[in-house]
């Protein structure tokens, strides 16, 4: 009871920006740390098989996509009820979650893995698959999917340790995990010559060695919410509160799964192979800042949740505004790197020229409005903070489900493969207009509030 008291008195009077920074820090390190597995991959992939392997690495996105929001489905809903019922000091309820969440993971990763192994083919050339790229595709899927089940649990379970209390070991554990990926990624490729193969096996590999850190956290006696006997079977209550939370980013991931898809169908038909594992490339490096912005929002929502729950409106506009500051700076320095060494950056996953081109043509179109990224990400976030759900939803899926669809097939009729990469940018700018009408709306709510409560 009195960390909770200094926790809130600290949340009430702490300066923002020291604020920010102590909940943003750990977040930021572990969301960058987990995205640097598709950098990793690429750059031993481009330099150790070959620029097809590359291709072959990016048609798998979408199956990727597709097997993560099975997985958030059930680490996001059980991570959320967890921590409620910590707080409620219901450690029984929190345990039994733990217990579903162990056995949900087991069965829908065990299903995932049935039905890709046996459509495998299908379902690759679905997401846009040729002859030259299939067998890299299948070779690096059938990998990833035997080891499907311990991806499931190792993330799921990751996501309640954090959620229960230990921040700091599910930080921990993605340095292990990365860190192993690291150095047996160039050991099985270069070294025992087993191409995309190996890259998977190196990934998986690191999952098992992640996984097995966590379980001996929940395996200790030591631990608070642990397994039990006793709390290992399906119960009704809790697998629908588990689906319903999880429901959010099950359909986020979903959704990008359907975009990475059709941009791979645009362009495998304006670019061909090559322009995918462009596409892929430039993917990773986007979604590694994008990470920090997430990791900004991470440490944002518990200051303005907090704030906005007291009415100190002062402050929850203000760490909005820091927020916006601090990541526009971020996503700014790493746009200025990207326009000015294309090339450089390139040829760091690959050495072949024709790729090493279209990449940082790429590069150039496809995240030439990158900054402006960063006001919708934050903004929705802030909306989901202050119980806005439905702006947070528009927010996330307007971006991609009502501006890029349309866009993916419009621009390209115009500018041909430049118009597949100015697809994106142009769906920035119009989230980002809807954004600043939404929050341009909400300000001003939360200032009439206050000018009406200080006129009372």
């Amino acid at each position: 009871m009195e960390e909770d008291n200094k926790t809130s008195k600290q949340l009430e009077t702490e300066k923002i920006g020291k604020l920010l920074f102590e909940y943003s820090l750990p977040a930021i390190i572990a969301m960058t740390t987990s995205s640097l597995y598709n950098i990793i991959d690429r750059i031993f992939i481009g330099n150790g098989i070959g620029p097809m392997a590359i291709s072959g690495l990016a048609i798998t996105f979408p199956l990727m996509n597709l097997a993560a929001a099975f997985g958030s489905l059930v680490g996001a809903g059980a991570s959320a009820i967890a921590s409620i019922r910590l707080g409620q000091k219901k450690w029984q309820d929190a345990t039994h979650t733990l217990g579903n969440a162990l056995i949900l993971n087991l069965i829908i990763g065990f299903i995932f893995t049935v039905i890709g192994l046996v459509f495998m083919d299908e379902i690759l050339i679905l997401f846009g698959a040729t002859p030259a790229t299939l067998p890299y595709a299948k070779d690096f899927m059938t990998v990833i999917l035997y080891g499907n089940v311990i991806t499931h649990v190792y993330i799921g379970l990751n996501n309640i340790m954090r959620a229960t209390g230990h921040p700091r070991k599910a930080m921990i554990t993605a340095f292990i995990s990365v860190g192993i990926n690291i150095i047996l990624a160039p050991l099985f490729i270069y070294q025992f010559k087993w191409g995309i193969k190996g890259a998977a096996t190196a990934t998986i590999l690191s999952q098992i060695i992640g996984l097995i850190w966590v379980l001996n956290h929940f395996f200790n006696k030591k631990t608070y919410i642990r397994f039990r006997r006793g709390y290992f079977h399906l119960d009704k209550k809790i697998t629908f509160g588990i689906f319903s939370i999880g429901m959010a980013p099950f359909c986020m991931n979903l959704c990008s799964s359907a975009i990475a898809i059709i941009i791979n169908m645009q362009l495998q038909k304006y670019g061909k192979e090559l322009a995918i594992g462009a596409f892929g490339i430039i993917n990773s490096l986007a979604t590694f800042v994008v990470m920090i912005l997430f990791g900004l929002n991470q440490g944002m929502q518990p200051i303005v949740g907090y704030n906005y729950g007291a009415r100190q409106n002062n402050r929850v506009l203000k760490t909005l505004q820091y927020t916006f500051i601090t990541g526009f700076c971020i996503v700014t320095f790493s746009y200025i790197i990207f326009q000015c060494f294309p090339y450089k950056i390139a040829s760091f996953f690959t050495d072949d020229a024709e790729l090493i081109a279209i990449t940082a043509n790429g590069i150039h179109y496809n995240l030439i409005a990158f900054p402006i990224v960063t006001f919708q990400i934050i903004a929705a976030s802030f909306f989901q903070s202050i119980g806005k759900a439905a702006n947070a939803i528009i927010l996330s899926l307007s971006r991609q489900m009502i501006f890029l669809i349309p866009l993916l097939f419009i621009t390209p009729n115009f500018w041909g493969l430049n118009g597949v990469w100015l697809a994106s940018p142009c769906s920035d700018f119009m989230a980002m207009l809807l954004t600043f009408i939404l929050l341009g709306h909400q300000i001003k709510v939360i200032q009439k509030f206050d000018k009406e409560h200080h006129l009372a």
